[in-house]
C-alpha cells in the first residue's frame, strides 16, 4: 500500500487526500476559476495547508458531454500550472489528469509525478507505455467511451462484476508492462447511471479482492446533487456522507474540490 513518488514513499495504508485543481474553463463545478497565477496558487496553498497530500491538476474537462480540446492546448494550459506550482510549492506531489500519452509525457518531465488517467489506456493506447517509461504510479478508472459518448454507454448485466473484470485486465496488461505502482478508480459519474453509482458504492470493498489502492472520487457529482435536488454548490455535505462510507469500504484516496472536510473526515473515520 505504499507508492513512490519521485523516490518519496507514501503510505496510503491511512487514507490520505488528493485536491483537485481545474484549469480548465468547462469543468462542471471549478470551471474558470483558476484561469490567472493570482487564484492557482491561493488555490494549491489553501489545499496544501488543509492537509492534501496530492495536487491533482487538469487541463481538459471530462465532465458529460465536455467540449473537445486538442493535445496541443491541454498541454499549453497545463504545463505553465505545474511549473507555476512547483516554483512557488516546490515540494507538491502533482497527479496529472489527461488520458493522453504525450500529454502525460511532458507533465512528468516538467516536474508531476503520478498519472490519473480516467480511460486506463483505453483513449491513447500508448498511455501505458509511456506511464512504464516513466516508472511513475498510475491510476486507472472505469469508464466507458470518451467524455462526449460515455452516458449514452451506461448499459450492464452486472455492472460490479463487469467493472471487477475491466480491472483485472487492466491491471495484468499494466503488469505486463512492469508499471509497478497501480491504484484504481470506480469512475463514479462516468457511463454510469444516478442508480448504478450508488450501486458502485455500496459494492465498494468488492474491489478490495484487487489488491490495489482505490482513488474515490464523488465530490459534488451529480450522483449526489441530482439525488438532494440541489446543485453542486450545495453538494459539501452529501460529499461528505459518501466519503465516509467510501473510507469505511476501504478507500485509500479521497480525491475532493474541499481538502479540509474530508481530511477531518478521515480522523474521524480513523477513531471507529
Amino acid at each position: 500500500m505504499t507508492i513512490n513518488c519521485l523516490g518519496k514513499l507514501i503510505d496510503l495504508s491511512s487514507p490520505k487526500v488528493m485536491g483537485i485543481l481545474n484549469v480548465t474553463p468547462n469543468s462542471f463545478y471549478d470551471g474558470g476559476k483558476h484561469s490567472d497565477e493570482k487564484r492557482v496558487l491561493y488555490q494549491v496553498e489553501k489545499m496544501l495547508t488543509e492537509g492534501a497530500t496530492f495536487i491533482d491538476i487538469g487541463a481538459y474537462s471530462s465532465k458529460p458531454s465536455a467540449e473537445f480540446v486538442s493535445e496541443e492546448e491541454e498541454i499549453i494550459r497545463l504545463i505553465p500550472m505545474i511549473k507555476l506550482v512547483l516554483k512557488h510549492f516546490p515540494e507538491t506531489l502533482i497527479s496529472v489528469d489527461t488520458f493522453r500519452a504525450k500529454v502525460a509525457k511532458a507533465a512528468i518531465e516538467n516536474g508531476a509525478c503520478i498519472i490519473n488517467d480516467i480511460s486506463a489506456g483505453s483513449l491513447d493506447v500508448a498511455m501505458m507505455e509511456i506511464v512504464a517509461q516513466l516508472r511513475v504510479p498510475y491510476i486507472m478508472m472505469h469508464m466507458k467511451g470518451n467524455p462526449q459518448t460515455m452516458q449514452s454507454l451506461a448499459n450492464y448485466q452486472s455492472i460490479t462484476k463487469e467493472m471487477l473484470f475491466y480491472f483485472s485486465e487492466k491491471v495484468a496488461l499494466a503488469r505486463s508492462l512492469e508499471i509497478s505502482d497501480l491504484l484504481i478508480d470506480p469512475g463514479f459519474g462516468f457511463a454510469k447511471t444516478k442508480e448504478q453509482n450508488f450501486e458502485v458504492m455500496n459494492n465498494l470493498e468488492l474491489f478490495q479482492m484487487l489488491e490495489l489502492p482505490t482513488l474515490v472520487g464523488v465530490s459534488r457529482k451529480s450522483m449526489i446533487y441530482k439525488t438532494l435536488e440541489t446543485s453542486a454548490d450545495s453538494a459539501l455535505n452529501g460529499t461528505t456522507v459518501l466519503n465516509t462510507i467510501a473510507l469505511q469500504k476501504g478507500a485509500s484516496i479521497l480525491r475532493v474540490h474541499d481538502v479540509k472536510e474530508a481530511v477531518e473526515t478521515i480522523k474521524l473515520v480513523s477513531q471507529l
